[in-house]
């Protein structure tokens, strides 16, 4: 039984990565609002969905840690290999006994902890990105198309993954350029697909396309 058992998940996994796009264009279209902060590009969008499954809401209501890690990745239209990369993460857990939702947020404006009192509160400081620094004009090219392929996984299997986003999120606002060099750089299957179900629920999607 526990073979089989063991089989079945492997099938479902690998029917899931089956079903993923195979290049960042082709992900689930979302509108983001962007904004031009002088030379750098920030946006704003929302990833409350990766919320939906009233397993992991219980899970959260029943106090124990969970961790929604964001990262969203520039990509240039047509190209499998992004040029930038901004990160943020949060950890929540409830108090069992406050009954308050205690929150870190992680990005990289800081970091800072707050309580709120229900999952709408949660909700609204660890799945949306407001004002999120992306990329400085330098790193792109006039004329061209960019856009954001986004992977939101909660509670990733990875620790090394998110020790590298910790480490990240502490250069200065704006400093996203990514290069092969840095270990958070791959290809769009090694980023998007092949973390599918590796993690409590993931979630990915790209946005529409700006024009610097």
């Amino acid at each position: 039984m526990v073979l089989w058992g063991a089989a079945m998940a492997l099938a479902a996994r690998s029917a899931l990565a089956q079903q993923q796009p195979t290049n960042p264009a082709a992900l689930s279209p979302r509108q983001a609002n962007y904004a031009w902060d002088r030379d750098l590009l920030r946006a704003s969008f929302s990833y409350r969905d990766v919320l939906t499954d009233p397993g992991l809401t219980n899970k959260l209501s029943n106090g124990l840690r969970m961790v929604i890690a964001m990262r969203a990745y520039v990509y240039r239209e047509g190209q499998d290999s992004p040029v930038a990369l901004a990160v943020r993460s949060c950890e929540v857990a409830y108090d069992l006994w406050e009954e308050v939702y205690r929150v870190h947020v992680d990005d990289p404006e800081g970091k800072r902890d707050q309580a709120v009192l229900d999952v709408k509160g949660v909700l609204r400081l660890c799945a949306e990105a407001q004002n999120l620094p992306v990329v400085r004009r330098g790193l792109l090219t006039a004329g061209v198309e960019y856009f954001l392929g986004v992977v939101v996984e909660i509670n990733p299997v990875s620790q090394e993954m998110l020790e590298q986003m910790r480490r990240w999120m502490s250069r200065p606002a704006g400093s996203t350029g990514i290069a092969p060099t840095n270990a958070l750089f791959g290809s769009f299957v090694q980023l998007f697909v092949r973390q599918v179900a590796a993690s409590d629920g993931t979630l990915t999607f790209r946005t529409q396309a700006i024009v610097p």
